[in-house]
């Protein structure tokens, strides 16, 4: 799988809009994927878009899954100036986006204003002074200016629930040699990993059903329907696995799969069939376990939704960030999978 195709590919999944619970924009790309390869495909009443590689040899089915939902902010309020008050949707922080443009997904219409959090120049006098010396920046003390009306932002469809993004322009990803920057590869990235495996999966021993779940920053709520709907034997979450110094993880090509998360534990028997994968790929594997930390698999399994659950992932410096990640270990991650989905011994009872 060739870095550059890769590239691409992830750019056009990050330049959709898809805040948890309006995830239209990268429906309608994957959609439009899926139809081009050919691959049976289904959605759900969760808003989940589920790709099904039928099995030729045994009974069963897994799921792999990869959240298409984007962190952000959502509208708290709007006042009289027409300036607009937020609050965090999924794990979003507002110092990492910074001041600058943000989009407002308006029910009729998208519109953009900028992320603010007051004046450098102030005195004590100003609240924004605690911001530059002692208090932490919340959303609470950040707002959106539009220097619009009320009404008309009304006309635009712009009210509380509205969803607030990172303006479109700020999210193209960048090329670091054999490294992509960019916001929202958690989990955007992992959505090409699905892509690829759409393309490339045949005749599976048993059913493998592609699973873009949606809301997965707001509590798993697609693949927690999706996997009550449906009986499983193992499902297996793609996911970021972030790069700091209280993780044993390693940047670079080489992915990772996780023990535990704070969710719970993962299926030891999964999780070592994907280790003897990827060992029979000659692909280096990293193990880890994550705290802060949760995925469509370990919320799944901790609700007795799965049985088995696994959780494979690229290393990510900046999680929930502008995030950078080596596009080796992405393009590993599919290597791993077709190892696994292909050996019918995994499948054994």
């Amino acid at each position: 799988m060739s870095f550059e195709r890769l590239f691409t590919t992830i750019e056009d999944l990050v330049m959709c809009h898809s805040p948890s619970g309006m995830e239209g924009q990268i429906n309608q790309l994957l959609q439009e994927r899926l139809e081009a390869l050919g691959v049976e495909y289904f959605s759900d009443r969760a808003d989940n878009l589920i790709a099904k590689i039928p099995g030729t040899r045994q009974a069963g089915a897994i799921a792999i899954t990869a959240h298409k939902d984007e962190i952000g902010a959502i509208v708290k309020g709007i006042d009289a100036h027409g300036r607009i008050s937020i609050r965090k949707l999924g794990g979003a922080f507002p110092w990492v986006y910074g001041e600058g443009v943000v989009d407002l997904l308006g029910d009729q219409a998208t519109c953009s204003g900028i992320l603010s959090f007051g004046s450098r120049h102030v005195s004590h006098e100003s609240p924004q002074k605690l911001l530059q010396d002692e208090r932490p920046l919340t959303w609470q003390n950040a707002w959106v200016e539009t220097k619009r009306s009320p009404e008309n932002l009304a006309a635009l469809g712009i009210r509380p629930g509205t969803r607030v993004v990172v303006g479109k322009h700020r999210k193209r990803p960048f090329r670091l040699d054999d490294y992509i920057a960019s916001y929202t590869l958690d989990n955007k990235a992992s959505l090409a990993i699905l892509l690829e495996l759409a393309a490339r999966l045949q005749d599976p021993p048993v059913t493998v059903y592609l699973v873009a779940s949606a809301k997965e920053e707001v509590g798993a709520l697609g693949a927690l329907y999706f996997s009550n709907h449906q009986v499983l034997d193992a499902l297996i979450a793609l996911e970021i696995c972030p790069l700091a110094p209280e993780y044993p993880i390693d940047d670079g090509e080489a992915p990772v799969l996780l023990s535990q998360d704070g969710y719970g534990l993962y299926d030891e028997g999964l999780t070592q069939q994907l280790k003897q994968a990827a060992q029979s790929r000659e692909i280096p594997i990293q193990q880890a376990i994550i705290i802060g930390f949760g995925s469509d698999a370990s919320i799944a399994m901790k609700l007795g939704h799965v049985a088995r659950g696994a959780c494979l992932g690229f290393p990510t410096q900046n999680t929930h960030g502008y995030e950078i990640a080596h596009l080796g270990a992405i393009a590993h991650c599919v290597e791993v999978l077709l190892a696994y989905c292909q050996n019918a011994q995994n499948f054994l009872p």
